[in-house]
């Protein structure tokens, strides 16, 4: 079993220092909101800093390096520095009894939803086939290939994103459906729910938006047999990992003609070879995994307020079922 999320007492516990463990690049931006909001947390940065591995109270990272975790002894409490935590569950040796907490923000939730509407909208109207005729100076006017009301929108994953995007898609009159592992009940969308329910939501999707969270049941969950349930002519928008994708049989099933086209801002290798023919199709729009970036403050913020929690002895929220996956 993982650790709970009410933890023990840490009253005779001396360390507390927050080990931040995050490529160079990201560590300066991510560490100035703890120096400036808890000036009391210490902060050691993981292959910067020399430290005790027992004074280590604290982690915060996304994809910590194999092993890491498990060599603090006295790690109470581990912080993803974003929503999702599949970099923590591809480490077969996160100590069992730590708690994992996933980052929960509405700015996320937010963002990421204005990428999934701008994306849908972008299909919707065509703008890429105008954008085409605007470089050959053509003027040709044209519709939206079926009615707003008559496009059944389905979003692959119905939590707190998915949720946000199907409501903003609802009130622009689109139809929505999500599909989910439980059922959900959200005002104006449909719930699908489990594997036996997964066939007929594909079937009647018109744009298929995945934001699932990636786990050893949803890795590779875009493939050809499963595009091939969707109608003729759907359009693939991907914000949540390039792993939900088996980005060949997306390619063939474009090129077939079975599916328009995709919007993709996650990959399964990242960044995206230079050698990708994704770069190159005329009917797949990339984006460098930038629909929605973590706010430096709200990450921060997110663990001071896990910290506090934990030494008032209160329980911890937002912790990570590693059974689910999130």
């Amino acid at each position: 079993m993982r650790a709970p999320g009410k933890a023990a007492s840490v009253a005779t516990m001396s360390a507390r220092s927050l080990l931040i463990a995050l490529p160079n690049t990201a560590v300066d931006v991510f560490a100035a909101p703890f120096a400036a909001t808890s000036p009391k947390l210490s902060l050691v940065v993981h292959g910067r800093d020399t430290y005790a591995l027992e004074n280590i109270a604290y982690a915060f990272s996304f994809r910590p390096p194999p092993g890491l975790l498990k060599s603090l002894p006295n790690l109470r409490i581990v912080f993803s520095v974003g929503a999702g935590v599949d970099g923590f569950l591809a480490d077969k040796d996160f100590p069992e009894r730590v708690p994992l907490v996933r980052l929960v923000d509405h700015t996320l939730a937010r963002d990421m939803t204005h990428y999934i509407v701008l994306q849908t909208l972008m299909h919707h109207r065509r703008q890429r086939q105008f954008d085409a005729l605007q470089r050959e100076r053509k003027w040709r006017q044209s519709f939206p290939p079926r009615r707003t009301e008559d496009t059944r929108i389905g979003i692959l994953g119905l939590g707190a994103i998915g949720a946000m995007a199907g409501e903003r898609l609802r009130d622009l009159d689109f139809k929505i459906a999500g599909w989910s592992r439980d059922r959900k009940n959200v005002r104006g969308i449909e719930s699908f729910a489990g594997d036996g329910e997964l066939e007929s939501f594909l079937a009647q999707t018109n744009i298929l938006i995945c934001v699932l969270p990636l786990t050893p049941q949803t890795r590779g969950i875009l493939n050809r047999k499963t595009l091939a349930l969707l109608p003729p002519g759907a359009f693939v928008i991907n914000v949540a990992r390039g792993e939900h994708v088996v980005e060949s049989d997306l390619l063939a099933m474009i090129e077939e003609g079975h599916i328009a086209g995709a919007a993709l801002d996650v990959f399964a290798k990242e960044p995206l070879p230079e050698t990708s023919l994704l770069w190159r199709h005329p009917n797949v729009t990339i984006t460098p995994h930038v629909a929605a970036l973590s706010d430096p403050q709200a990450s921060a913020q997110n663990v001071i307020d896990g910290i506090a929690r934990y030494e008032r002895g209160e329980a911890l929220i937002n912790v990570v079922d590693f059974a689910r996956g999130y």
